[in-house]
């Protein structure tokens, strides 16, 4: 057995970032992510950066995507804390699995000011997508650092207002109470072993500090139990 260390981030791939993963299957350890994030209060990070990002602006309308978005329950929590605050706005989920928007879109069909489109955020089709406000929960851990700066540099020019990142803390505690924690809630192997992957291809905060001076970002950073990250970009 392998000695595991959060030293560095992992480059071992997770199972789900397969694109031919589908099906029931899909969904089964969808939801178990879902409610995972859910149970540890995951979308608290990405509402409260936003509440922080709406300070900077008047607009009336905004337009709020959220890239790599999964099953769109970040979409749905946004919907539902914008209905709260009376906000008018427009969300787009935007991935390159076919199948998760399938999925997606089937699940948020109840809320109107939700779209989806299949796009790969390093390909043409992103070249002339703009929004107010992108987000990412849990996303920016499957990609190594090389592509990290590469898709910071290009989301930031796109994002009028900034971009909200929410992911997770790589720490060992953070590793040990997973673990236990599945033992408990989590019957999905997949989710399992994803779950203790993404962890270990988290962040440390001098890791996003590095990524900020190296773009020149104007950037803020705070700490979300579980192990979370709240990352905030501002483009002006």
């Amino acid at each position: 057995m392998s000695r595991i260390s959060t030293e560095y981030r992992s480059k071992e791939e997770e199972i789900m970032d397969k694109f031919d993963f589908e099906g029931t299957e899909l969904k089964n350890v969808l939801k178990t992510i879902d409610n995972i994030n859910t149970r540890l209060g995951g979308h608290r990070a990405t509402l409260e950066g936003l509440q922080k990002l709406l300070k900077t602006t008047n607009k009336k309308h905004l337009v709020i995507a959220d890239l790599g978005c999964g099953s769109g329950a970040t979409l749905r929590q946004i919907a539902k804390w914008a209905k709260q605050r009376q906000l008018n706005v427009q969300l787009i989920g935007i991935d390159a699995n076919p199948h998760t928007i399938e999925i997606a879109r089937e699940w948020s069909k109840d809320y109107k000011n939700i779209s989806f489109r299949v796009v790969d955020v390093f390909s043409s089709d992103f070249d002339d997508f703009e929004a107010d406000i992108m987000t990412s929960c849990l996303t920016l851990h499957h990609f190594e650092d090389k592509f990290i700066k590469e898709l910071l540099e290009l989301v930031s020019k796109k994002a009028d207002l900034g971009i909200v990142i929410n992911d997770l803390h790589r720490h060992m505690l953070a590793y040990r109470l997973f673990q236990l924690y599945c033992k408990v809630f989590v019957n999905s192997d997949i989710a399992k072993k994803d779950g203790l992957t993404s962890i270990l291809r988290g962040f440390k905060a001098e890791d996003l500090k590095s990524f900020s001076k190296a773009l020149n970002l104007k950037h803020h950073i705070k700490w979300y139990w579980a192990f979370r990250y709240q990352w905030i970009i501002y483009s002006s």
